[in-house]
């Protein structure tokens, strides 16, 4: 992991954290695909919660990193929000539906790391 990469992912799991995300976990997966090097993966406990999480990341990225998502699905739902940052993805769930789709089982043989 570049410095800048621990950098920006640092602060979007801060920025998560901030806003009582739980069970904030970052997968590194440049080993295993080629579609993006990390998933940042958390969860709120109701939608209201959810749509926060989401709207504060994006608002703190751009304005203390300069990125915006390539693309955000689930916002308006709330039950699991995509943002597609390039180099990450974050995953921000409704607790129920973080563990019926359990992306850590899927992504099993990718490590826990750090920011």
């Amino acid at each position: 992991m570049t410095p800048e990469d621990k950098a920006v992912l640092s602060k979007a799991v801060s920025v998560l954290e901030d806003g009582k995300a739980e069970e904030t976990v970052v997968l590194d997966l440049r080993a295993l695909t080629s579609m993006t090097d990390y998933f940042v993966l958390c969860h709120g406990t109701n939608t209201r919660q959810v749509q926060a999480l989401a709207r504060d990341l994006e608002e703190a990225l751009r304005e203390q990193a300069g990125l915006r998502p390539h693309h955000v699905e689930g916002l308006s739902a709330a039950q699991w929000v995509l943002m597609d940052y390039g180099f990450f993805i974050v995953h921000i769930f409704l607790a129920e539906k973080r563990s019926l789709y359990d992306l850590e089982r899927i992504w099993m043989d990718a490590p826990r790391v750090a920011p």
